[in-house]
């Protein structure tokens, strides 16, 4: 049966998934709960910000260094 009709060709490729283990000390996972808890999200969406804030501001310390 034909079903291109269902395809619309605007989506968005997602790359795949990858899970880690990391550890962390117990008053480091009681600062992630609390600002979950603050932001009213998962503790994984304030990790997940976190580390992509980290890696934002590295690649902004970087192209300054390459600036200057």
């Amino acid at each position: 049966e034909e079903v291109s009709r269902f395809f619309t060709n605007r989506g968005k490729m997602m790359r795949p998934i990858q899970r880690v283990n990391v550890d962390f000390t117990a008053s480091m996972l009681q600062e992630l709960d609390q600002a979950a808890a603050e932001l009213n999200v998962s503790r994984q969406a304030v990790i997940k910000a976190y580390v992509r804030q980290a890696l934002d501001w590295r690649l902004l310390a970087r192209g300054a260094r390459k600036a200057g």
